[in-house]
């Protein structure tokens, strides 16, 4: 992949707003407003640090698409090639309001949809500078954003490559610690090490990378450190019989990846082999079972029931997974509360997982891709236990 842009071209966000302005008709808005960082980074390739400063989408009902920016930002935005028209304010909170100068520019009228994530003060505020518009809640983005061009897959196949190299070298600097006789990694040694190895790859691999929330990373923790689902990195050291986790993922183009293995230092236990087990049954289920056409809530049963009826539901802790783009979570949710149904084109977590207090956690996590037929899982580093027992 040497030489991948990691930036789409302007026929892709063409494609997106048209997505969206269709989407508007049909639910008889006017127009739509989003301040959210990732609804305008898929609107218009503009990637950003948010601040108090506003940044945010207006699209127009005939298709005029307006970006909203403090004039600190102008000459970013410019140089990310950013598919929009600009409309700036100097500062914040400014002589002239953020909102009040992109009202003076797009004149907004009747039913104007909004990013339900908008905070009540911006929301307030974007009121009072629309007087003539009638601003409603909508999940319209949201939605859109659920099945990904082809362009977003080639991105997010890149970013799993990328993460089973960075599960390859977290489990590389263990066994070659072991093999020199020395002291095992830390768990913030191990964290700071696979991120290294993912950002090494993309600037030595990828052309014009984009610098999103995360570019690569996440969680490792080993022992009773790992019985917290989203427990930090520490400075515990590995030793002999330890169950630790890589919870590794990256973002190519802003698009994300996630893929976590359970690992065991030395022969497993009896309950390590169980619970590791469990969970590897549980996940395949989920890789199995995952098809357009499939309620959330039924696949996140379906997964879940494995670790159930093995006797071990009293640790369970989370739903089977969540959707994945330009957010590492994002709806739609793998959850008993979400009956939204699965459709090609959709990218997943299937990340079962068990915590035992006290002892560890067992969590194993595919990014897949729905297609047409079932579910593809993009991340491929080995799942069971056999593999993923470390020798010493």
């Amino acid at each position: 992949m040497t030489g991948l842009s990691q930036r789409l071209d302007t026929a892709f966000y063409d494609r997106v707003q048209q997505r969206v302005l269709d989407a508007m008709s049909t639910e008889g808005l006017d127009g739509f407003l989003t301040d959210d960082p990732e609804d305008i980074a898929y609107l218009t390739g503009f990637f950003h640090h948010p601040s108090e400063r506003p940044v945010a989408v207006w699209l127009s009902g005939d298709g005029r698409v307006v970006l909203l920016l403090p004039e600190l930002e102008r000459e970013y935005a410019a140089s990310q090639s950013a598919r929009a028209e600009s409309v700036t304010f100097f500062e914040y909170p400014g002589v002239v309001a953020p909102f009040v100068a992109l009202a003076a520019a797009v004149s907004p009228r009747g039913r104007i949809g909004f990013a339900p994530g908008m905070s009540y003060r911006r929301l307030t505020t974007a009121r009072s500078a629309m007087p003539d518009a009638d601003l409603r809640a909508s999940d319209l983005l949201t939605r859109a954003r659920f099945v990904k061009f082809d362009e977003e897959i080639a991105l997010h196949r890149e970013a799993a490559r990328i993460t089973d190299r960075m599960l390859d070298a977290g489990v590389a600097l263990v066994t070659e610690a072991i093999a020199a006789g020395g002291e095992l990694p830390t768990e913030a040694e191990l964290e700071r090490h696979v991120t290294a190895t993912g950002t090494r790859i993309m600037y030595a691999e990828h052309r014009e990378v984009v610098v999103a929330s995360l570019l690569a990373g996440g969680l490792v923790y080993s022992g009773a450190n790992s019985a917290f689902p989203h427990g930090l990195p520490t400075v515990n050291r590995l030793r002999a019989g330890d169950t630790f986790m890589l919870s590794l993922g990256c973002a190519v183009g802003g698009r994300f990846i996630e893929g976590e293995r359970t690992f065991v230092l030395g022969e497993p236990t009896a309950a390590q082999r169980r619970y590791h087990d469990t969970i590897h049954e549980a996940q395949r289920v989920g890789r199995q079972t995952l098809r357009p056409g499939l309620e959330c809530r039924e696949a996140n049963r379906l997964c879940l029931d494995v670790i159930r009826d093995a006797g071990l539901g009293e640790y369970i802790r989370h739903r089977q997974g969540h959707g994945i783009g330009l957010g590492m979570h994002e709806a739609p949710w793998l959850e008993d509360g979400d009956d939204t149904v699965l459709a090609a084109g959709m990218v997943v977590s299937n990340e079962p997982g068990i915590y035992v207090p006290g002892h560890a956690g067992y969590r194993i996590s595919d990014s897949m891709l729905l297609t047409d037929g079932g579910a593809e899982a993009l991340t491929t580093f080995p799942r069971d236990l056999d593999a993923c027992t470390i020798e010493l």
